[in-house]
């Protein structure tokens, strides 16, 4: 009976020991084996693992990408500006062994140095930095942080300011630039355009004043457009140009007609006979040596007998 008792603890302690010694290791997960208190080289993968009982510990450690928020820092930027700036990193442990042995807890340590770097990344830069030129400060930050992670076995992926806190005075004062920018710039785009209508007028008019005709047209077109809107009174100006262009008009037709009354006698009537043509004396003009010489030049052309 003593002997069933015996083997039955030593078959239960066998089993406990061999149960103990099985350890699983997940994907996410490297294991790093102390025997008798000293780190061995090689890193248990994924998966079973064995271990001596009461010689072996292992410890896990995760390999995943960690995100950690930095806290917010409260700084003083080289331009003299109070601000408060909060940043994420991002990183992973490339060396598990190291990470386990080099230092005693590397989420606590990595989180330290973010919170420094980041303070010494805002005394270092300018306002506008902070607020334009993030990327090339996260680069800096990121090779802030990085330099003593590499001695832990650990890798920065990267490191991202999220906000800037200014205070309200400061917020107002930018309000303020960025107003009298934008004046500035509608001012000049406001310059610019009317620069560019005057050219263009300058030249419309070189061409209204070499072709007179263009100008007749121009108005009457703005008079068909005013004219659409039936709820305006047109009054419309009569310029001296159009005035020009109707005595021209006349003058033309008049020397047309008096050609033709000059060319018609001539070849329909015989011979000898004199030409009648209806002419009108000009009025309020006194006889005299020009009006009797412009008589008998027209009587000349007409062929009719000189009366004095």
């Amino acid at each position: 009976m003593i002997t069933i008792i015996v083997l039955g603890l030593i078959v239960m302690l066998t089993v406990w020991l061999v149960v103990s010694s099985i350890r699983v290791v997940n994907q996410v997960e490297r294991g790093v084996v102390f025997r008798f208190g000293k780190a061995q080289r090689e890193v248990r993968r994924p998966g079973l693992t064995f271990l001596i009982p009461v010689v072996d510990r292992m410890r896990k450690v995760n390999v995943q990408i960690v995100t950690m928020p930095v806290p917010t820092q409260e700084g003083i930027t080289r331009d003299n500006v109070s601000v408060q700036v909060d940043a994420v990193a991002y990183f992973r442990v490339e060396e598990p062994l190291r990470a386990a042995i080099a230092v005693q807890s590397y989420l606590f340590a990595i989180e330290q140095v973010a919170q420094t770097s980041l303070r010494s990344i805002i005394g270092k830069s300018d306002l506008d930095d902070l607020l334009s030129n993030r990327e090339e400060l996260n680069k800096g930050l990121a090779l802030m942080i990085d330099s003593p992670a590499l001695g832990w076995g650990i890798h920065i992926d990267r490191v991202e300011i999220k906000d800037v806190h200014l205070p309200e005075g400061m917020k107002r004062s930018i309000a303020r630039q960025a107003e009298a920018e934008r004046e500035r710039r509608a001012r000049v785009i406001t310059a610019n355009g009317e620069f560019q209508a005057a050219q263009r007028l300058a030249d419309a008019s070189a061409i209204m004043n070499e072709t007179p005709g263009a100008l007749q047209l121009r108005l009457l077109q703005t008079v068909v457009e005013v004219a659409a809107e039936k709820s305006s009174t047109l009054v419309m100006p009569v310029p001296v140009e159009l005035l020009r262009f109707f005595e021209r008009s006349a003058r033309n037709g008049a020397a047309a007609e008096a050609a033709e009354q000059v060319a018609g006698p001539s070849e329909g009537k015989p011979e000898g006979q004199p030409a009648v043509t209806d002419t009108t004396a000009p009025e309020l003009t006194a006889p005299g040596p020009s009006f009797e010489r412009s008589g008998a030049e027209s009587a000349a052309r007409s062929g009719a007998p000189r009366t004095t």
